[in-house]
């Protein structure tokens, strides 16, 4: 126990990945931190968890691997997985929970994630990736470095009109037709470099190109190449050392819930609960439109797409009230918008005398929290059905 407080003693402060190893010097456990000292330090005191202080026990030597930013810690933690597989790290797993990066062979490859178990053939397929709130953000900050496409050519050849993700520059531009090849293929290159841990490599790339750019006077393209460059040098990842250091409930759900009688006063509700508190001053009313019957899921519909028209604050978990219809029609309303989050239902049953949770529950987020969430997205919508019907009295 001495040998190992004096290497917690000499971890740095800074972002990297810890490596766990017994007696015999197999490695037992790999993980990420945005400060190696405070997260190793916090498996060897007596308030740790059960699963941490039985790990602990069998560890005799811990060895580290300093990054620049937290983002490279995970990507380098899913490449140490892959090749050790620590059995700490799969015990309670099997490959198909994990996560992984799927990079697609289409015209414009997409970027997308996907779960052990599915099928991932493309260009570039990168992980497993344990924490799926921690590749998803990491995922938001990238793309706003590299915009890449999430539609597949099949929804390219229907699109219309440029996509939400398009119009808040995330999207680059495949779904308006108005997309350079030669320079999106360079970007998805250069997502593949970051994902492979070349960060120097991508840099180089980038100001090889700024110069050739500046050099036949393109300067917008060079000006592109030059905010990537500092985005890449300054990585603003603080939403990600949250993600990895802290439970699941302190990330970010969006409640959904209708409410009307007899298709009547329809109206639908939006909550937020972010880091263990409910976020009433971003809470949102709709009154529903398009949907006259009595179709709960129709308006359903209609709200989630009304909301993921705006570009409010992106959820990291959308949460219904209702089994696996409004589930789907959350996750089809989704998947139009090329947008990667996962979806959890609440349905009551028949008698409506039960919580069964549908849905994607990687995220871990403790039931009661799910259930809170729940019955508040319900009382908003009530309230504000309950107001529309006294006014339609009073007048």
């Amino acid at each position: 126990m001495e040998n190992i407080k004096e290497k917690i003693k000499n971890l740095p402060d800074s972002p990297g990945v810890y490596i766990f190893k017994d007696a015999s010097g197999r490695i037992i456990y790999i993980g990420k931190a945005g400060s190696l000292s405070k997260r190793v330090g916090s498996y060897f005191v007596k308030s740790a968890d059960p699963k941490a202080r039985r790990m602990t026990q069998d560890v005799s030597d811990i060895d580290y691997k300093n990054t620049e930013t937290v983002i490279e810690a995970l990507i380098l933690e899913a490449k140490l997985i892959k090749e050790h597989e620590p059995f700490f790290n799969i015990k309670d797993k099997d490959d198909k929970s994990f996560l992984y990066v799927l990079i697609t062979d289409e015209t414009y490859p997409r970027v997308v994630l996907k779960r052990g178990r599915e099928k991932k053939e493309g260009r570039a397929v990168f992980g497993p990736f344990v924490s799926s709130s921690s590749i998803r953000q990491a995922l938001r900050i990238i793309r706003r470095i590299f915009p890449y496409n999430t539609h597949t050519e099949n929804q390219l050849k229907k699109m219309k009109r440029p996509c939400f993700h398009n119009q808040i520059g995330l999207c680059p531009g495949a779904c308006s037709g108005r997309l350079d090849k030669e320079e999106y293929l360079k970007d998805i290159k250069n997502i593949e470099l970051f994902f492979k841990g070349k960060k120097k490599t991508v840099l180089r790339l980038l100001k090889k190109r700024m110069k050739e750019v500046a050099k036949e006077k393109e300067f917008e393209k060079a000006h592109k190449l030059k905010k990537q460059i500092e985005a890449v040098n300054h990585i603003y990842d603080t939403a990600l050392i949250t993600s990895t250091e802290s439970e699941n409930d302190n990330i970010r759900i969006e409640g959904y819930d209708i409410s009307n009688i007899g298709g009547k006063f329809a109206v639908g509700s939006m909550v937020v609960f972010e880091a263990g508190e409910l976020k009433r001053e971003e809470y949102k009313r709709f009154k529903i439109k398009t949907v006259n019957s009595i179709d709960d899921v129709g308006m359903l519909r209609e709200v989630l797409e009304r909301r993921f028209d705006h570009s409010w604050k992106a959820p990291d978990l959308v949460l219904v009230d209702g089994g696996r219809g409004q589930v789907g029609v959350a996750k089809g309303i989704l998947k139009e918008r090329g947008i990667e989050i996962p979806v959890i239902g609440i349905a009551k049953g028949a008698k409506r005398d039960k919580n069964e949770i549908i849905g994607d529950v990687s995220l871990r987020v403790k039931k009661e929290n799910l259930i809170r969430i729940r019955d508040e997205a319900h009382r908003f919508a009530v309230n504000y059905h309950k107001t529309l019907r006294r006014k339609d009295f009073l007048n």
